[in-house]
């Protein structure tokens, strides 16, 4: 079994070029595996690898100046979810592409328990989901807005035209937190004064509250892409863009000039060899198609409950399907 993490800290870096090489060479020697970005502003990364190796990096971490309070969320699952390390520079940790978003002037933070409890007690609000219209898709908590939108820079152009009343309580999430330390400062600096934000984000939630209201499943980038959120509701929301059935797995069309993200079934996977149409099946730059291997990672989900979870749905599983 293996550790993924994921965390962020917006925590001002003085020579982000030197800090990203002294990084980048600590992270290759321990071997670990993961994206992880750095700037001025912070670092931002979710990383995988055994239990000594995560707990060895977010010892460095936290050795670092300015990160000592690094939150790591942090998962078990039975591969590493990434092919390779990756970090880099970037000129922000998470792009919204607007300059003096501070995020030490954001909205409050809202504790998995307190979220649960506004949710359930009646009082009106807005909730926000402050992610792409692809995570959205396969999983959100009930009564959120989901912005049709393809990136996070896309948001501020979102808020002028959405009409939101500026005396609605707001609460917003992602997946886990980044995203709206900034797009809280923005709804402020904008005239909201109750805004709220989801601590931890939705993988936080999913830990401590067990999903409570949410439907689907949450889209997170490394190869399993898809993790359970609410253990008593894990009927996909979503649909297969082949069969129209409902599907909340994703791939990448198997040919190479489209490479498009769609949400598809094992059924449509098949009928289409992994391709997300019949032009694309038809190119002559198509991958071949694994039925074998295509959905492997994909059903080791339940990992994400613990054993007993796991052990319910080996024997579901095992079940003959009617």
């Amino acid at each position: 079994m293996y550790e993924v993490i994921l965390y962020y800290n917006f925590s001002h870096i003085e020579n982000p070029e030197r800090f990203c090489k002294e990084h980048k060479k600590f992270c290759k020697e321990l071997g670990l595996k993961g994206r992880i970005y750095i700037s001025a502003e912070g670092l931002n990364g979710t990383a995988a690898g055994t239990k000594v190796q995560i707990d060895t990096y977010k010892e460095y971490v936290w050795s670092l100046n300015g990160f000592e309070k690094t939150e790591f969320k942090q998962d078990q699952n039975d591969y590493i979810p990434f092919a390779k390390l990756i970090c880099k520079l970037r000129e922000e940790i998470v792009s919204l592409h607007m300059d003096g978003v501070d995020p030490k002037n954001g909205g409050n933070h809202l504790e998995p328990k307190e979220w649960r409890k506004v949710m359930e007690s009646g009082e009106d609000y807005v909730m926000i989901d402050v992610r792409n219209n692809y995570e959205s898709k396969v999983g959100h908590f009930e009564g959120a807005l989901t912005p049709d939108l393809d990136n996070f820079y896309d948001f501020p152009q979102w808020l002028e035209e959405a009409n939101i009343p500026k005396d609605k309580k707001v609460l917003m999430y992602c997946t886990g937190g980044i995203r709206c330390e900034k797009f809280s400062v923005l709804m402020k600096d904008e005239g909201w004064e109750d805004v709220n934000q989801l601590h931890g984000g939705i993988l936080n939630y999913a830990k401590e509250e067990e999903g409570a209201h949410f439907k689907g499943k949450c889209f997170v980038f490394d190869d399993r892409l898809i993790v359970p959120v609410n253990p008593k509701d894990l009927a996909p929301i979503a649909q297969c863009e082949i069969t129209g059935k409902p599907a909340d797995t994703y791939v990448n069309c198997a040919n190479m000039e489209c490479n498009k993200l769609f949400v598809c079934s094992e059924e449509g996977a098949h009928l289409m060899e992994g391709c997300c149409s019949e032009e694309c099946r038809k190119s002559e730059y198509k991958r071949p198609f694994d039925p074998e291997n295509a959905f492997k990672p994909f059903r080791k989900w339940y990992n994400y409950f613990g054993e007993d979870f796991k052990q319910r749905s080996v024997q579901q599983e095992e079940q003959p399907q009617s």
